[in-house]
């Protein structure tokens, strides 16, 4: 199979992709930036723009992986880029490929549980809507409205993957607002200090790295006419509290990484965080044969796997 992965330079995209490279299939990897070099892969460095997409499909690839985006609150801080980065680039995408006369793509798009917005229940079912309270919960939603539509009219064949928050992502903290998930557990457990800009009692959705990888591979095998109209799934996750995941570190690596965690309140932080659902129920991926980790105490020991 000939897969176009789209933010191939991320953490997750170049994960996917040793992963795919590894079962020999033919990959074009595309980002701003080098993606990697792997066997049977082509790399394009550029910008996701109106006038790239139609250079982008020219090889007709059978599925495209779109991971570019930026991220929740660069997205949030920048009104602008947000809205041509994560949506105005996607709709050129689209756009090229109903333009191209009998391409019709697999498409698996990476959105977010950011398309859900407070008052929400404690477990937000399949078939709550969606209510977006921040600009990069806003552009996922209406990207999956064109991912839905797109396929309803024939022109892609497309599902939406709402990811859970990535943790232990891993190398250095980024601009996400959610990134103190992961550096309060990737820090400590190398000696590291950590600042927590929220309160113990905040609860979240997590899913590793890994589980990560295995949603877009198994969206890949998935015949995607079972999903029928609906086609934005919210992934299998796991739902801890802070305090959960600071207890689960103390567990790995004792008291004195828990004790590298500095408590240091940033409103903004909180108030963009206190506005995202905090629990699932998945059955409908998990029917599907999504699946992910039960406990924080594996998405820990999944992290210390891959360093």
């Amino acid at each position: 199979m000939h897969i176009m992965i789209l933010g191939a330079a991320g953490m997750i995209g170049r994960k996917l992709a040793q992963s795919l490279s590894a079962d020999g299939h033919r990959l074009t990897l595309a980002d701003v930036v080098p993606p990697p070099v792997l066997p049977n892969a082509t790399g394009l460095t550029l910008d996701l723009t109106a006038a790239a997409a139609p250079s982008l499909i020219a090889g007709r690839p059978d599925a495209i992986i779109h991971l570019a985006a930026i991220v929740s609150g660069e997205a949030e801080a920048d009104f602008d880029k947000g809205y041509a980065t994560n949506l105005d680039s996607t709709r050129a995408l689209l756009e090229a490929i109903r333009a191209t006369p009998g391409y019709v793509p697999k498409v698996i798009f990476a959105s977010s549980i950011a398309v859900f917005g407070a008052p929400f229940p404690a477990k937000i079912p399949d078939d709550f809507f969606t209510t977006p309270r921040t600009s990069y919960g806003t552009q996922k939603a209406i990207t999956e409205l064109l991912i839905s539509d797109y396929s309803r009219r024939g022109f892609i064949d497309g599902v939406s993957i709402r990811l859970p928050t990535i943790c232990v992502r891993p190398g250095l903290p980024n601009k996400a607002a959610s990134g103190f998930f992961s550096n309060i557990i990737r820090e400590p457990l190398v000696g590291k200090p950590a600042i927590l800009p929220v309160s113990d009692t905040v609860r979240h959705w997590f899913a590793s790295p890994g589980a990560a990888v295995g949603f877009f591979r198994h969206a890949l095998t998935l015949d995607l006419t079972r999903l029928g109209d609906r086609r934005a799934l919210s992934m299998p996750g796991l739902s801890a509290t802070v305090a959960e995941q600071i207890e689960a570190l103390r567990r790995v690596a004792g008291q004195k990484a828990v004790d590298l965690i500095t408590r240091q309140p940033d409103e903004t932080i909180a108030k963009i965080v206190a506005t995202w659902p905090c629990d699932f129920d998945t059955a409908r991926a998990h029917a599907l044969g999504f699946v992910a980790e039960a406990s924080f105490d594996d998405i820990i020991a999944a992290h210390l796997k891959d360093i």
